[in-house]
């Protein structure tokens, strides 16, 4: 049987591509070309752009510190956020390159969809997923952003934060309800977190979408959580009397990914 740690969105309909982001792509490419920074004038010839609308993106690039502009020459270039990003995906790759035999092994053990995430904006980006051939899959891809309160990998990524940084994760967004089983308060998230600490995994029992259930478990390196894994399947895959077997499979394979990368070094914590 042959399995892909690769997964993707739903594809585009023909014909509802977005001509704005295509412009930003290109504007991204032009800046991380040049040797130099650009200015508008330059941007707008060589992207054969109206200045108008070359002004637009670019304020709105500004705004979200995807680009920088030089407030005395009035030059823009790639800006922090960029890097940041960029830092994000070579660390995730990194982190999929290590976790991959163990991965794969899991979803061996288990017959189920196997996913890593790590926490990035305050939500688990899905960098991994593992799923086999010929089985029931849940709809996840590679890129994904899942809440924090409803998923087993977002609560596994934040449980073993302070309780003050968890409120800040929720100060200034609110608590996302997919269904009435959904957590959705943060007194009963610390309680659910606290929970995770003590046994070692945490449990999305249809919290994020009814009739699938996840587990999973922190990725540690050293004394701190870089990523999480957990395995997903429906309700008649995941039956309340195999989520003790299966909760031993997920911290055993967190186990194992956590000591090689703190072995190994360099990979860090994503910002959230």
């Amino acid at each position: 049987m042959k399995h892909s740690l690769a997964g993707s969105p739903p594809p585009a309909e023909p014909g509802r591509t977005i001509p704005a982001i295509r412009r930003t792509l290109a504007l991204f490419d032009l800046l991380a070309q040049s040797r130099r920074s650009l200015s508008l004038s330059e941007i707008s010839r060589r992207l054969q752009l109206p200045k108008s609308s070359v002004h637009r993106i670019l304020a709105t690039l500004e705004e979200q510190e995807c680009v920088r502009r030089n407030p005395e020459t009035d030059r823009f270039s790639l800006g922090v956020k960029l890097m940041a990003l960029s830092r994000a995906a070579l660390e995730g790759a990194e982190l999929r390159e290590q976790a991959a035999p163990h991965l794969l092994r899991l979803q061996q053990q288990t017959g189920l969809t196997i996913h890593m995430a790590v926490l990035e904006h305050k939500q688990a980006v899905l960098i991994a997923k593992l799923e086999p051939l010929g089985q029931p899959t849940v709809g996840t891809w590679i890129g994904r952003a899942m809440d924090l309160n409803s998923t087993a990998a977002g609560k596994a990524l934040i449980a073993h934060l302070p309780e003050a940084e968890i409120g800040r994760l929720f100060s200034s967004r609110a608590f996302v309800r997919h269904n009435h089983r959904t957590i959705v308060g943060l007194a009963h998230l610390n309680r659910e977190l606290a929970a995770v600490r003590e046994s070692g995994y945490a449990l999305d029992d249809e919290e994020d979408e009814l009739g699938v259930r996840c587990i999973g478990a922190p990725v540690m390196q050293r004394d701190r959580v870089v990523a999480a894994i957990s395995l997903a399947g429906y309700l008649d895959q995941v039956t309340e009397d195999r989520i003790t077997f299966l909760a031993s499979r997920v911290r055993h394979a967190a186990t194992l990914i956590s000591a090689q990368i703190s072995k190994q070094g360099r990979i860090r914590s994503v910002n959230c």
